[in-house]
């Protein structure tokens, strides 16, 4: 692994300048403190002192295949050579080749992509091809969720980032979410939120079924905590849709392409929805690059209709070429396969570290997509951080990260959960070099723990 020569004095004009001319996505300006990155390669990046730092958290929990990956940057190289961009009405082979390897890989009728420029970009084409095909303009999406930045994304989103924005798209009804670990039905026998169907048809009681078009839903909640749902959840939603003729979701940006362990994370429930969005994953960032992936069926009804969307930059030829080269990588590598033994292995050693940590109150994740959810007290479950801290409040779980970094491990954290997201290329040296960091900083929150 080539480290370049420490040049501390670049990396201090650079975070200079960054703080001077750059402004920063959901942060107070005044307190950006940004790593100045000189490089990387496979899991680690280091910065222009020459210190390295494990990628716990993918970045973005995007780079999924690892940092310079060469099968990706020769990808980039060939087709820079052969033609750096064309317009959208334009056919080209890497858009075209893309298109039907998505459909090779998605699951049942899943065959048709609009190329977007990121997540929020498909996550809104999404809701556009929804209310286009059913009539229908009102959109159920859950509260732990987060769609995306762009206005109807944020929209969607349940999070309190969307409060900043409001009033926004209109049409968008709220649902709860399967936290079984903080049921928000408490968990009577059975429940209506967790089974999934009882409490999504209380919801379109309400609403009126026939206004409504999609229900949109993060398979796997991502930044909201990683709750995966329980088994039946997803079969059951499915199952309401269909009765009601509303079409379903899935935002696949963060939990897709392997992720979970499993090609896309519907997999492991065995749903195939309406449409799939994704990004992140799809070529790990290398070129800005997402896609709405629609069931042919639901694209027919739209072959004779004028579809009113479109971005410059879609199906870029960069941006599809090293999707390309991903999906090939993940297909000759075994990537998919790594992320679902390594899995198993986080579920055994996180649960390792829960028993030595009392301030760790829930485990939860597949693959390589895990979250610690710490407590103060594990018996009443009262949050280390609490909900939408900022500030002192959250200084808890900021030192943990804070001294996560100083030993040289990269964390995502999300008020009272420790996000452990590594590329799915990640070997089991890494991960114990990973988690045993995270053991020795977890003593910070331990102090914190009063049961």
């Amino acid at each position: 692994m080539a480290i370049v020569e420490a040049n501390p004095n670049l990396g201090a004009q650079i975070v200079a300048d960054a703080k001077e001319h750059v402004l920063y996505s959901w942060s107070v300006q005044s307190q950006i403190d940004p790593i100045p990155v000189a490089g990387a390669e496979g899991r680690y990046f280091w910065d222009y002192d020459g210190k390295r730092y494990l990628d716990f958290a993918s970045q973005l929990v995007n780079v999924s295949i690892g940092h310079q990956h060469p099968k990706l940057i020769q990808a980039i190289k060939d087709q820079a050579d052969l033609l750096c961009t064309i317009g959208p009405p334009m056919a080209n082979e890497s858009r075209s080749k893309l298109g039907r390897m998505l459909a090779e890989v998605t699951p049942g009728d899943l065959s048709v992509s609009f190329f977007t420029n990121g997540g929020a970009e498909a996550n809104e084409n999404a809701i556009k091809l929804a209310r286009l095909v059913t009539g229908r303009h009102k959109i159920v999406a859950r509260y732990r969720s987060y769609h995306g930045a762009t206005n109807g994304a944020v929209t969607l989103t349940g999070d309190p980032r969307r409060w900043a924005v409001e009033p926004g798209m209109p049409g968008v009804v709220r649902m709860l979410d399967p936290y079984t670990y903080r049921c928000p039905a408490g968990h009577p026998d059975p429940c209506p939120v967790c089974t999934g169907a009882p409490h999504l048809e209380e919801i379109l009681e309400y609403e009126g079924a026939h206004t409504v078009a999609a229900v949109i839903l993060e398979t796997v909640t991502g930044t909201n905590g990683i709750i995966p749902p329980p088994d039946g959840y997803l079969r059951a939603v499915r199952e309401v849709c269909d009765r009601h003729g509303i079409l379903l979701i899935l935002d696949e940006v963060m939990a897709g392409f392997g992720r979970t362990g499993r090609w896309f994370a519907c997999d492991h429930w065995d749903v195939v929805p309406d449409i799939l969005c994704v990004a992140k994953g799809i070529n790990s960032g290398y070129v800005p690059l997402g896609a709405m992936i629609a069931r042919g069926p639901i694209v027919d009804q739209m072959r004779d209709r004028f579809f009113p969307g479109g971005l410059t930059y879609a199906g870029h030829p960069l941006a599809c070429a090293t999707a390309i080269a991903s999906i090939e990588a993940f297909q000759e590598e075994g990537v998919v396969e790594n992320a679902a033994a390594m899995g198993d292995w986080f579920a055994r050693a996180l649960a390792g570290l829960a028993k030595r940590h009392p301030s760790i109150g829930d485990v939860r994740g597949l693959g390589c997509f895990w979250g610690l959810e710490l407590v103060k007290d594990r018996a009443t479950k009262e949050m280390l951080v609490p909900f939408n801290a900022s500030g002192e409040a959250a200084a808890p779980v900021a030192r943990l990260a804070k001294a996560a970094l100083e030993r040289g491990l990269y964390l995502m954290t999300h008020w009272n959960v420790v996000m452990v997201v590594p590329p799915l290329t990640i070997t089991r040296d890494e991960a114990e070099e990973g988690l045993a960091i995270l053991d020795d900083v977890l003593t910070l929150a331990d102090e914190h723990y009063v049961g």
